[in-house]
């Protein structure tokens, strides 16, 4: 990847998220699709585009650990060592989210979040200031795509930015690791 090239992707995208708009990024995982994890009318959206019920909610993506206190209620004493020992991506689910749009929440209030380690994900989040969306980039129900081309053209058409990084990338992704916290701090593994 060139540093440049990515740099003024980051920009782009950046400038997107800012005005409400939802953009077809590489994750850290799969092929996503991303918005302000803040507000409710971007999330919405990508709803529609996935054709998915909105009793599901969305993971979120943040660059930083410490940013967890400001969209959790509680953040268990273990989870930055659960966190810091998973080598590849780990997303946690939090039982009480705050800060966040309604709309992304599990009906119970729970939240899911990854911190991103990858370096274009944890540039962008870092960039944009806040919170983002990440959702594979599918029609709800078929898989997930883990190469560019793989991608449903409605999906592509549907969102307002394409980030033009790694469209020709075949690696063997795969999608997180979950676990998820109850309310005592006791957890146990949902997707390993």
């Amino acid at each position: 990847m060139n540093d440049d090239v990515a740099k003024q992707e980051i920009l782009k995208a950046n400038e997107i998220l800012k005005k409400g708009g939802v953009i077809l990024y590489p994750t850290d995982t799969v092929w996503g699709l991303g918005c302000d994890a803040t507000r409710q009318k971007s999330v919405e959206r990508i709803f529609k585009i996935k054709k998915r019920p909105e009793s599901k909610g969305f993971i979120v993506l943040l660059d930083q650990f410490d940013k967890l206190y400001d969209y959790v209620d509680q953040v268990p004493d273990i989870a930055a060592d659960l966190i810091n020992s998973f080598d590849r991506p780990l997303t946690v689910i939090y039982p009480a989210a705050k800060n966040l749009a309604k709309n992304l929440l599990h009906p119970d209030g729970s939240v899911a979040i990854r911190i991103v380690r990858d370096g274009f994900c944890k540039s962008l989040v870092s960039l944009f200031g806040k919170p983002l969306v990440a959702t594979s980039a599918n029609i709800s129900g078929s898989p997930a795509p883990l190469i560019f081309f793989k991608i449903d053209p409605e999906v592509v058409s549907g969102v307002d930015y394409v980030v033009d990084l790694y469209h020709d990338r075949i690696d063997e992704v795969k999608p997180s690791t979950i676990i998820k916290f109850d309310k005592n701090g006791e957890y146990q593994i949902i997707r390993s």
